[in-house]
């Protein structure tokens, strides 16, 4: 992924509708005066909550208020993501979003209640991170190549299993079927718990998920990696080439991110401090081993920046979407 503050931005903010207002002088020096609330739109246990919750006690800690992380799954994302673009723009309520929830969403669902670009006030980036392409380990197989060789072998034969129609593990396989021209089987679960667990029972033939999800059973030995999806290897698993190595794979690119957003019309002096300190607990030395042993990098952006990244990467997405046909559940 190109880290959103190489993106060139400049005069973007009035054009994706930062949905920015004024501090009113009853709010100044005020905020936060009680508890906020971040809402993460997938239940609790995964990596995006891992993030979340990581985030929610250093900013808490920052802002002198608790920040309470409330786990509201369900539709890809969409349920909680509606929640908080109708609720009061006040900075007391904010929503901690993965890529696919803001530039995915719109290609799978008709009705979507919230606009990724008009709904929303973008804070900051927070994290990048990559999938991990994991096979089993009876495949014997040990190079992207060698996999794609099997796939072309054994026509329909082998699976991947993903956390739901259009989620990123999904839509990550369909990029790797379209470009090795292969015929793997999509099985899709309801949430990355049951994807994992089947996979790692020997069910399934091979995922491409978050590679926090993996990387203690790589090191353990207990599942096969082949390769991650962002251009560079993960300093976690620095042995692991990036599938963009392979031949004949150098366009396959899968990067994640996930950032903090608040409704559209909340307080550019809410979203300034938010920035501010989400900024300090991202940069911090803790915080950054922390997520490393995760595979997961910390970092920061300008509100303009994130919202240029969602821009960008809906465009993306949407070409993907309608080249592999997939939809919502």
């Amino acid at each position: 992924m190109k880290i959103a503050s190489a993106l060139v931005w400049a005069g973007l903010g009035l054009g994706l509708g930062l949905g920015l207002a004024p501090l009113t002088p009853a709010m100044a020096g005020t905020y936060p005066d009680h508890p906020v609330r971040m809402i993460v739109p997938f239940p609790a246990g995964g990596a995006t909550d891992l993030m979340a919750r990581a985030l929610a006690q250093g900013l808490g800690e920052k802002l002198g208020q608790a920040v309470v992380v409330e786990n509201r799954g369900g539709a890809g994302g969409s349920i909680g993501a509606e929640a908080v673009a109708s609720a009061a723009p006040d900075g007391y309520t904010l929503l901690y979003s993965t890529m696919g929830v803001l530039t995915i969403n719109p290609s799978l669902y008709a009705k979507l209640r919230y606009d990724p670009q008009k709904s929303f006030a973008p804070i900051s980036l927070t994290n990048l991170t990559s999938n991990l392409l994991v096979v089993n380990p009876e495949l014997k197989v040990n190079s992207v190549a060698e996999l794609a060789a099997l796939a072309k072998q054994r026509p329909g034969e082998l699976t991947f299993s993903s956390s739901g129609n259009g989620t990123t593990s999904h839509l990550a396989g369909e990029m790797f079927k379209s470009t090795a021209g292969v015929d793997i089987r999509h099985i899709p679960y309801k949430g990355t718990s049951g994807a994992i667990n089947d996979f790692l029972a020997g069910r399934i033939s091979m995922m491409i998920d978050t590679s926090s999800n993996f990387i203690e059973q790589v090191e353990q030995g207990k599942v096969h990696a082949l390769g991650v999806t962002s251009r560079k290897r993960l300093p976690a698993l620095p042995d692991v080439p990036s599938i963009s190595e392979s031949p004949g794979f150098e366009s396959y690119e899968v990067s994640l991110w996930s950032g903090v957003l608040a409704p559209a019309g909340t307080p550019r002096a809410v979203i300034d401090k938010l920035n501010q300190d989400i900024k300090a607990v991202m940069t911090s030395p803790q915080m950054v081993d922390r997520m490393a042993a995760y595979g997961i990098q910390t970092t920061h952006s300008t509100p303009e920046a994130f919202a240029a990244q969602i821009q960008t990467d809906t465009a993306k997405w949407a070409q993907v979407i309608k080249q592999s046909g997939a939809r919502a559940d």
